[in-house]
């Protein structure tokens, strides 16, 4: 009891903020990159097949049957944007953490991406651009995550929102770029500012470690265990499925519906067309990401398997989707197409959030850097599983849609 009386008061953290606000625009940054390209992906492709755009469209008009479908599918887009980013987030926890380098090699991609998508008229080019993107969202997640460990504990969730923003304010900008007018480059230009941001926040914002003062159960700074890299991987297996398998599921049956479905599933003859109908609908699935990353401090969930069950279920019901055309209205997709985002981001910040509370602190850093990896699991068997059935499924006759929305003429 003595001892118990000694123990200083918790000190508050004033400048707690400035960490919890970094985190934020460090999320939004690191991630916005990534889903623009996303976004832009059916455009990319567009753009680079124009010279068969006036013979599909004689095609489609002649034959009502004939599905519209991109020769490259978008999951080609998806497996540039994501495979360098897993190659990363491997490599990542076995490698020096130099923290101030690895941003700054993020920042400097991020750049070269924008640039050189913006510039392409080659498809390698175009191409090239998307795997900068995605290794500079490797490097930032890999590195912010784990540094994620010597802050509070709530820069998790302020990370989980911004990297929710940078899902709809992504997707959104750049959907009201291109409504606007402007073009797929000059949008690309347009978004060199965040870069430029990202720095800021990081370098000017973000106080050093050393600064951080916080007060909670744990001490503030704990030293991480040296493991050797057997140790790491009995670790891995004997401590982490539990947080890695049901991600990574929840992240297959996303991506496998995101780029491989989405082209797909589109309806004539209503107020928006299918271009813009696939522009809208990955923008509202960035705006449930939003919503359930941002919501943790508010309802939070231990077990992240059922969010992988019913994400299953989205998989299966917009898989008929896209072969039957049975479902009658475009909003009722929008409405599953929502769900889907939370049930996304949902699964992403509670396994995290959950993790910086139940991980010894000293395992904590290799332990998050380890997990961030299973989200790459899942996108890159979703994208090579994505492209064969896009595939087949474009060879299969469209059916007619009636439903309400075929009231609603242009």
């Amino acid at each position: 009891m003595a001892d118990t009386a000694q123990l200083p008061a918790p000190m508050k953290d004033k400048g707690l903020w400035r960490d919890l606000t970094a985190y934020w625009i460090l999320g939004l940054c690191n991630n916005y990159g990534y889903v623009v390209m996303l976004t832009a992906a059916h455009d990319i492709i567009s753009q680079l097949e124009s010279e068969d755009e006036a013979s599909k469209a004689e095609d489609f008009a002649a034959n009502s049957t004939q599905r519209r479908c991109n020769k490259i599918s978008t999951s080609a887009v998806l497996l540039a944007d994501i495979i360098p980013s897993f190659l990363v987030k491997f490599l990542a926890p076995f490698m020096p953490f130099w923290v101030h380098l690895r941003m700054g090699l993020a920042i400097g991609l991020t750049v070269f991406s924008f640039i050189t998508v913006a510039f392409a008229r080659e498809e390698w080019l175009a191409f090239l651009g998307i795997v900068f993107t995605s290794a500079s969202c490797g490097i930032g997640e890999s590195t912010l995550l784990a540094y994620s460990s010597s802050f509070n504990k709530n820069v998790v969730s302020t990370w989980s929102s911004g990297t929710g923003g940078a899902g709809i304010f992504g997707a959104l900008s750049y959907t009201v770029l291109i409504a606007l007018k402007l073009t797929s480059q000059q949008a690309m230009l347009v978004f060199l500012y965040v870069p430029t941001l990202e720095a800021l926040a990081f370098w000017f914002l973000l106080r050093n470690p050393q600064e951080a003062i916080v007060r909670t159960e744990e001490a503030a700074m704990v030293a991480q265990d040296v493991l050797t890299i057997k140790e790491k991987v009995s670790y891995f297996f004997k401590e982490l499925p539990q947080f890695f398998l049901p991600l990574s599921l929840v992240y297959f049956a996303e991506y496998f519906i995101n780029m491989g479905l989405y082209e797909l599933i589109y309806f004539e003859h209503i107020f928006i067309n299918p271009p813009t109908q696939y522009r809208w609908i990955s923008t509202v699935y960035q705006i449930g990401v939003f919503i359930s990353r941002s919501s943790v401090n508010l309802i939070h969930f231990t077990i992240i398997w059922p969010m992988a069950i019913l994400q299953c279920i989205n998989l299966v019901y917009l898989t008929l989707e896209a072969i039957f055309f049975f479902t009658p209205s475009f909003w009722l997709i929008i409405f599953v197409v929502l769900w889907e985002g939370l049930l996304g981001g949902g699964a992403y910040v509670n396994t995290f959030y959950h993790m910086s509370k139940v991980v010894p602190p000293e395992r904590r850093q290799y332990a998050i850097g380890m997990v961030a990896q299973a989200d790459s699991y899942g996108i890159i068997a979703a994208g090579l599983l994505a492209i064969p059935v896009h595939n087949l499924i474009c060879d299969i006759d469209v059916r007619e849609r009636t439903g309400w929305d075929r009231r609603v003429e242009l």
